[in-house]
């Protein structure tokens, strides 16, 4: 066990042992362990897990096809993996996003010009004081090689709380929020967030990014959310 932990014991929040290495505290080392990729069945296109071994695209998709080309989620919003992004997009443990970026790492993602992460408004970024998405974005980019375009998206409407709302209703509620400056034109960008519930929110931004010249949005997230 490191100094820092014997100075500032915590319990883990997932099993409630103490926290051993300080690197991802308070996820214990054993809890930290189980944060696997989620290998199951998902939809090729938004990586919406479904149980249907004979299709490759889920009904939403095939209904309306999203904007960007595809969405990778490391796992699912559950156990270690969402207490480690609650205490670091709620309880302000900014260092969490390196262990958490990191994660995004086991992916091959070669073949992007750019990281852009999804912006907050300057409302929600004053209350919070940082962006969870634009310091695991910031991670990606540096461990990659790739330029961060932090200032390309921007959230330009302050908008009421996603939580309680139906897809469709997401979506209206972000309609207009978002813009991009800045020339992106022809660029293969990545689109980082933490979590991915309806796609709403990632399904606006890359509309606007496409709008605006980008040739490709591939969509990346931490954890993939269900609203049930």
């Amino acid at each position: 066990m490191g100094l820092l932990n014997l100075l500032y014991p915590s319990k883990c929040p997932s099993c409630g042992s103490a926290s051993d290495v300080f690197y991802h505290s308070p996820i214990c080392a054993s809890c930290w362990s189980k944060i696997k990729r989620y290998s199951g069945l998902s939809c090729r296109i938004c990586a919406m897990p479904f149980s249907s071994e004979y299709a490759e695209i889920c009904l939403q998709c095939l209904k309306k096809a999203p904007p960007f080309s595809k969405a990778i989620n490391y796992g699912l919003y559950e156990g270690a993996l969402a207490e480690a992004i609650n205490h670091l997009k709620f309880h302000g443990l900014k260092r969490l996003a390196k262990p958490l970026g990191r994660l995004l790492l086991s992916f091959d993602l070669s073949i992007v010009d750019g990281a852009v992460p999804v912006p907050l408004s300057i409302k929600r970024l004053r209350e919070r004081g940082f962006n969870q998405s634009l310091l695991i974005a910031r991670v990606i980019a540096k461990k990659i090689g790739i330029p961060l375009l932090m200032d390309i998206l921007l959230k330009k409407k302050e908008t009421p709380p996603q939580i309680g709302l139906s897809a469709k209703e997401r979506l209206s509620n972000l309609k207009n929020a978002f813009e991009v400056k800045g020339d992106i034109r022809g660029l293969r960008l990545l689109l980082v967030d933490d979590v991915m519930t309806t796609g709403a929110t990632v399904t606006e931004c890359s509309k606007e990014l496409l709008k605006a010249g980008a040739k490709e949005v591939i969509v990346l997230t931490l954890a993939r959310s269900s609203m049930m």
